[in-house]
């Protein structure tokens, strides 16, 4: 094709050719910089995406320039006797389909960041995930199908081609896999937002995020496993190992299914979990004789979060073997109980009232229960039992606290000698000099109690 473009234009000696190669790369790297420089300054702050992708595709495109006016220059200044044509052509082509799949990454890329940013302004389901997850399937896959297009420039031999094939392949699985993950956590985002946690009653809330939680690590698991055995499959040597494997599989799974019984104990319990849900996440617990809030739920393992933020990590087939108390099971609501003891004296009354006052002013009350009862009576004190219900588990000790700082302080502040005392008799008689019950009456004087 050169040598009938040279006789087209006619007989001019070879670094004619050469340079003016050199004078057209100039100039096309000149005209990139330029259209560069133009779209920057028109386009920007107005279309983000166009001004994205004439940034990511500038640097490729002068590579791109550089590298057929230097291989076509060498092409004309190098003789032909030596042989050389032919390779430093294949040689341009092979550098410049890197380039091109080079320049098909930073594009993507560049959509990708721009996409993310524009749908975190969005409002609609469609634009907020779903043309993100367009554009990332778009991402992984567009290079790997531009390299199965190119893959014909490649081949040089058969070993060559099988290897570029193999590899091309392995791309391909990997950025299947990688696309089907990205739905399965954009689902899971979307599921995230639509049923908040943030909110007072939560409970719906908790059985969905539980339940998406789980199932993504499942079919994530899942899918990494799939993708991993197709890629094995690619392979001869490993296909034909697979069928060997597959010839004895009865000893093969009695062996595998010793060796990883607890693996898959645990897996079928997450699933168990997942779908009975005798936990959720933020279900506050009692543990071990430990209280908490499930923190982290996974399928091997679940974190509780202590109430002194330490973490509890327990296999997840202890909360299937054995028992626990599950506060938020069906309700966020909890009763939670204060003890006092108090003097004979103190009104019953006007400390339910004052309970009642205390409760309506703590945002942690529920509003529904709030009483008084007289639980015990000793021969020194009366034990009294407030009830309360609160909104949640760590609201109810906190409900609780202050319900009894709040009491105490109203007893102490106005019946001080209602709080509790302890009586002493001393066992003495009265003395001669002592005035009797009757000596007080005769003599007028009121009579006065020792």
């Amino acid at each position: 094709m050169i040598d009938t473009f040279i006789e087209n234009v006619g007989a001019l000696p070879q670094w004619a050719y050469a340079l003016g190669i050199a004078v057209l790369t100039v100039a096309a790297h000149a005209g990139l910089e330029a259209l560069h420089c133009t779209i920057k300054r028109v386009f920007n702050g107005r279309l983000r995406l166009v001004s994205a992708v004439a940034i990511a595709v500038h640097p490729p495109l002068v590579w791109l320039a550089w590298v057929y006016g230097v291989a076509f220059s060498l092409y004309f200044l190098v003789p032909s006797r030596l042989g050389w044509h032919g390779p430093l052509l294949i040689t341009a082509n092979l550098i410049a389909a890197l380039l091109l799949l080079w320049l098909i990454v930073r594009v993507t890329r560049r959509m990708v960041a721009v996409m993310d940013r524009w749908a975190e302004d969005r409002t609609t389901a469609f634009e907020r995930f779903l043309l993100p997850l367009l554009t990332r399937t778009t991402a992984a896959l567009a290079p790997v199908l531009l390299l199965f297009a190119l893959l014909p420039l490649f081949i040089a031999s058969e070993r060559i081609d099988a290897v570029l094939h193999n590899l091309a392949s392995l791309l391909l699985i990997a950025s299947v896999a990688g696309v089907m993950i990205q739905g399965v956590n954009m689902t899971e985002r979307l599921l995230s937002e639509r049923y908040r946690m943030d909110v007072e009653n939560n409970l719906v809330a908790r059985r969905v995020h539980t339940q998406i939680t789980v199932l993504r690590k499942l079919i994530n698991f899942l899918i990494i496993l799939l993708a991993l055995a197709s890629m094995l499959m690619i392979f001869d040597k490993v296909r034909q190992l697979g069928t060997s494997i597959l010839a004895s599989a009865g000893i093969l799974g009695v062996v595998l299914g010793f060796a990883a019984q607890k693996v898959f104990g645990n897996l079928i319990a997450g699933i168990q979990i997942a779908l009975t849900q005798p936990i959720r996440l933020d279900d506050a617990v009692v543990v071990e004789g430990e209280w908490g809030w499930v923190e982290e739920l996974t399928l091997t393992y679940v974190v509780i979060r202590l109430w002194d933020w330490r973490r509890l990590v327990l296999p997840i087939n202890y909360f299937i073997d054995h028992p626990f108390q599950n506060w938020t099971r069906t309700s966020n609501d909890l009763i939670g109980s204060v003890i006092l003891y108090a003097d004979y004296y103190l009104p019953l009354d006007e400390l339910q009232a004052e309970a009642e006052r205390l409760a309506q002013l703590s945002p942690r009350w529920s509003g529904k229960v709030c009483k008084v009862q007289l639980l015990e009576m000793t021969e020194r004190n009366m034990q009294l039992r407030v009830l309360i219900s609160a909104r949640g588990g760590a609201d109810t000790f906190d409900l609780r606290c202050e319900l009894r700082e709040g009491l105490i302080r109203y007893i102490a502040a106005h019946y001080p000698d209602a709080l509790p005392k302890v009586r002493l008799e001393t066992g003495q008689r009265a003395t001669a000099s002592s005035p009797t019950l009757h000596d007080t009456i005769d003599d007028g004087s009121p009579a006065t109690d020792h």
